[in-house]
């Protein structure tokens, strides 16, 4: 072990060590994800106070919707959530992360609290998966790392293909400070999600791999991308299996997808990234699509059934839920999937597998 790793609380790096076991226990079964944040936290129907909290009393712009400060001023809210799915039955915890990044931060004037924000956001997913977590039946944290408001191969401007409002630099500095903070903060996994630029995940990835070196521990990477309409391409233009080659270089834990469907919308791109991925596979969808309200309907019973369905059919090793879904639909889901075979991890033959919009398997 190196001397930075050497600086870190032991406590956190053993458990972190640890969370290595949540392979064997996917194995066994499939685990199930928590669901949305978002919408539990509109539950409590919270003011602008609530999130300015005395330390931001006098900030001088609206705090109201920044959800990751609540980690800081509403740690009880976070907290009550987490301990929430935990007892639907969710396996993994998701920290209250998405958005704690110098980018997206920046709409607040809060860039300079990104790691705070993912140090406080780790460390009460922890202490709530650890309240509950027995040898039996370990409970894990993933830091959550959002996709930042801006994209490295996409143009803001129609005008001008060639712009870009951010660069690969910048975005590996950016997540650099998420994941040090996740790390610290005690979280078991990386999580990057709802995915719509590769090339911004392939930033977090180049990121978390500095990280890791610099303190001397690595943990498990999930990748989860999302498909953003019916066309089944990511946003920045990809097939499920064209987003598939491009980050296995990474040898992640998990990849799969996330969020802008619901179940039945994404079960052939899951199915697609299931016959391919040599990792496991995480799916968490959106209860349904959204109505005119932009609110959504799906409820717990029929997205379960759904979602049971991915696990008839061996599609999966993980799932969960994404935009809309609450601890009654993770409670569903889990009763869904329990006792079905967790998908196996199919063996591949060795070759070049490269990808642009589409896949491109090299010929051997």
């Amino acid at each position: 072990m190196n001397v930075a790793a050497e600086k870190l609380d032991p406590t956190p790096l053993e458990r972190r060590d640890a969370a290595t076991g949540i392979r064997e226990t996917a194995r066994d079964r499939i685990l199930v994800i928590d669901g949305a944040m978002g919408t539990m936290i509109q539950r409590y129907k919270l003011t602008e106070e609530d999130f300015r909290g005395e330390r931001f009393k006098d900030w001088q712009s609206d705090l109201k919707g920044n959800n990751d400060l609540l980690n800081i001023t509403r740690p009880d809210v976070i907290r009550e959530i987490h301990e929430a799915y935990l007892k639907a039955g969710a396996d993994i915890v998701a920290t209250n992360t998405f958005s704690s990044n110098r980018v997206a931060q920046a709409d607040y004037g809060m860039g300079d609290l990104a790691y705070e924000l993912n140090l406080a956001g780790a460390k009460l997913a922890r202490e709530a998966a650890d309240a509950v977590a027995t040898e039996d039946e370990p409970r894990f944290v993933a830091g959550a790392v959002g996709p930042t408001t801006k994209t490295a191969s996409m143009s803001p401007d129609v005008g001008d293909p060639g712009a870009r409002n951010i660069t690969f630099d910048d975005l590996r500095e950016v997540y650099a400070d998420a994941v040090r903070g996740l790390i610290e903060g005690g979280a078991d996994l990386i999580l990057f999600e709802t995915i719509t630029d590769t090339l911004n995940v392939k930033a977090g990835i180049f990121a978390a791999e500095e990280v890791f070196e610099e303190k001397g521990v690595k943990l498990p990477i999930m990748i989860s991308g999302t498909i953003t309409d019916r066309s089944g391409r990511t946003l920045s233009g990809q097939t499920p299996t064209a987003f598939l080659n491009s980050v296995e270089h990474s040898e992640p834990l998990t990849v799969g997808l996330n969020c802008a469907l619901g179940a039945e919308e994404m079960r052939a791109h899951i199915a697609e990234i299931s016959r391919e991925a040599n990792a496991l596979v995480c799916a968490y969808p959106n209860a349904g699509l959204p109505n005119e309200l932009g609110e959504y309907d799906e409820t717990p019973e029929h997205m379960a059934s759904t979602v049971g369905e991915f696990a008839k059919s061996g599609l999966v090793n993980i799932v969960g839920g994404c935009c809309g879904t609450t601890p009654e639909h993770i409670a569903a889901i889990a009763a869904a999937v329990k006792g079905e075979k967790p998908r196996q991890v199919p063996e591949r033959e060795t070759r070049l597998r490269l990808a642009g919009l589409e896949p491109f398997p090299a010929a051997l």
